[in-house]
């Protein structure tokens, strides 16, 4: 499961790579750059989430 997690934020960090390039920074809010900011955003919740998890796998393995 430890690998899995890990997956999935590597995952999210590329998201968010791929999502930087196709960033226009003249104009954020419009077309490809509101999306990327979407993918960008929800990947940083996908990667807090993920490391809340794994903190909490450890804190229950810790306790037992």
């Amino acid at each position: 499961m430890k690998y899995f997690i890990y997956t999935i934020i590597f995952l999210a960090v590329v998201f968010i790579g791929v999502s930087a390039s196709a960033l226009d920074f003249q104009d954020l809010t419009g077309g490809d750059s509101a999306n990327a900011l979407i993918v960008m955003l929800a990947s940083l919740c996908v990667i807090v989430l993920m490391v809340i998890l794994l903190m909490s796998r450890t804190i229950s393995k810790k306790q037992q």
